[in-house]
């Protein structure tokens, strides 16, 4: 792998094989499905012990494409999205409120 970009480069490249109609409810529920891929091949790795690396790492692509379009739905860049994340956590770290439960903690 020798290709390297941005978040945002990956997200309008990304953007261009998107041919759905039905603005956000489809890639959410298509981010839903992959994100059961991926914890289905983490729980055949618990009970197997092998993981297939390569397998995982294309259904975490996956996810990322929806998440991409997720994010162009709502008229937001994936560097948007992941400064709004940073920030979140660095808050929750600030507070001593990274773990427990809840959005607003």
């Amino acid at each position: 792998m020798t290709n390297t970009f941005t978040l945002d480069e990956y997200q309008e490249k990304a953007s261009k094989t998107a041919i759905y109609k039905d603005k956000l409810t489809y890639p959410a529920l298509g981010l839903s499905g992959e994100a059961g891929e991926v914890a289905n091949k983490v729980k055949k790795y618990m009970r197997d012990g092998h993981l297939d690396t390569m397998d995982l790492a294309k259904e975490l692509g996956d996810v990322l494409w929806y998440v991409a379009m997720v994010a162009n739905d709502i008229d937001f860049d994936l560097s948007q999205i992941a400064e709004l994340n940073i920030q979140k956590l660095n808050s929750r770290m600030e507070r001593g409120t990274i773990q427990g439960s809840g959005d607003n903690r």
